[in-house]
């Protein structure tokens, strides 16, 4: 029988102690087995607490399919996309995607990054004390939009980011409820409609423009639209799943792991002094053509070995357990900016809870579980435990020197036929910006300002409020790219 925890009350379950603290209760978990049975409500789910259990659950994705009350909720607003989509429709729906994240278009997109992250840093004024949760989540908007749906508008962007974050918070809110309950029109519940309603309107008429000038602008949704099943295109609701998918995962996890980032160099000065000589080393500037050592040749960018995770030409499943991830944040000249950010990722896990389901009867652990079981495997419970990481609370970039993470304990973009498709892409957006911020700016947290872990669909920073000083001997770095 698998194990329970106590404290479990009648009708509840588990349910106090996981809203009052999710990620304290998720830590609990560990001493009481590999496999752990929880009841959340009317949810009962089986919580793996160990990696390679957790492994063995992403490597087998016929059996521990996408599906559970995360991905149904988060199906709710973002439709059947890559992200979530069940298996049956994955391995066609990568074949569709994966074009727009090839080296070559990646080197394209460096470029775009850079600007943007130029923008951004030219943006503030010395002294200024800004929110960075907030400017780095606009920043992420706009770079999304600007190479992968360059035909989205930006008018209205900050619009768009906000309904995004709705939805997303909304999603793991509702993931608990009975669906009823999300259909009654309360103030939440139409601020929520509202939202879905507004993005699905915008992607449908961007789909629409690109169908009727069909052009390759080498983004996404490009892509996307010129894409052939056998003779049969994607559909415009085929698309907008797409988008809806990419930019909601996409713009969240790259500003949470940079926000993240920046915060934890803010509490190590030593480090963040560190990382602004290899920064300056690195020539990261504003005025570079070669911003931060972008190889545009196809092969390299940023120093990048991108070669291996094109799986177009190759069987999926095959391609996905070999490709290597360790060097798609291998950055030229900026390593030790590449481990903090991996560290951030470590400790602060965007995807903190996720959520598989049993399409058959199977067997893990010793323990049967039948069809339909819930499976909750969680990034953040692994990468926090001592004997996969020592000191796991401890800031230490260091712990990542000559570490291939994908093939230790890291499953911070996930692991098997379903890793994260964008994790060189997001990798690589995130050490441009962290590394544009403190090549023009020290970042000090404003007293009496508390941040907080916001554990949502993606575990988020809550506001990050800082006062922005500019380096001395440092030109304004300019708002235009």
């Amino acid at each position: 029988m698998i194990p329970r925890p106590p404290g479990g009350l009648p009708l509840l379950g588990h349910l106090v102690p996981f809203l009052r603290d999710p990620l304290a209760f998720l830590r609990s978990l560990p001493p009481y087995g590999g496999l752990v049975q929880i009841r959340l409500g009317p949810v009962s789910a089986v919580v793996v607490c160990d990696l390679e259990l957790t492994r063995h659950v992403l490597r087998e994705d016929r059996v521990f399919d996408k599906g559970g009350f995360l991905f149904e909720r988060v199906r709710d607003f973002a439709g059947n996309g890559l992200v979530t989509c069940p298996h049956a429709d994955h391995r066609r729906q990568r074949r569709y995607v994966q074009p727009a994240f090839r080296a070559d278009r990646i080197a394209r997109y460096t470029e775009v990054m850079a600007r943007e992250a130029r923008r951004l840093a030219g943006s503030w004024s010395d002294g200024q004390e800004v929110d960075i949760t907030a400017e780095l989540s606009l920043a992420a908007g706009r770079s999304l939009v600007s190479t992968l749906f360059t035909r989205l508008p930006f008018t209205g962007l900050q619009e768009t980011v906000d309904d995004f974050v709705l939805l997303i918070g909304g999603s793991y809110r509702r993931m608990l409820l009975p669906h009823r309950l999300n259909r009654i029109p309360l103030p939440a519940n139409r601020r929520y409609d509202a939202a879905r309603t507004r993005l699905v309107h915008l992607v449908d008429e961007v789909v629409t423009a690109y169908r009727a000038d069909p052009e390759d602008r080498g983004d996404l949704v490009s892509t996307l639209v010129a894409a052939d099943a056998g003779g049969q295109a994607l559909s415009n609701a085929e698309v907008t799943d797409q988008v809806m998918t990419i930019f909601a995962a996409g713009f969240d996890t790259i500003a949470n792991s940079t926000v993240w980032a920046l915060h934890l160099l803010a509490q190590h000065p030593d480090i963040a002094d560190r990382v602004r000589a290899e920064v300056d080393a690195a020539h990261v500037d504003a005025a570079g053509a070669n911003a931060l050592g972008a190889n545009v040749l196809g092969v390299n960018v940023l120093g990048v070995n991108v070669l291996g995770v094109n799986a177009a030409e190759a069987d999926l499943a095959e391609a996905d357990a070999t490709a290597p991830a360790g060097t798609s944040a291998s950055v030229a000249g900026l390593e030790l900016t590449t481990r903090v950010v991996r560290e951030a990722v470590r400790l602060y896990s965007p995807g903190w809870l996720l959520t598989r389901v049993t399409t058959t009867e199977t067997e893990l652990g010793a323990h049967r579980l039948p069809e339909g079981t819930s499976v909750i495997y969680s990034p953040y419970l692994l990468h926090r435990q001592p004997a996969l990481f020592p000191d796991p609370d401890r800031f230490d970039p260091e712990r990542w020197v000559g570490v291939h993470p994908q093939r230790g304990p890291f499953i911070g973009f996930g692991a098997g036929p379903r890793r994260c498709v964008g994790e060189q892409f997001g990798m690589t957006e995130s050490v441009l910006l962290l590394a544009t911020i403190m090549r023009a700016w020290r970042l000090e947290p404003v007293p009496g300002r508390t941040v907080r872990e916001v554990p949502l669909a993606t575990l988020r920073p809550g506001p990050v409020w800082m006062r922005a000083t500019r380096r001395d001997g440092l030109v304004r770095t300019g708002a235009a790219g």
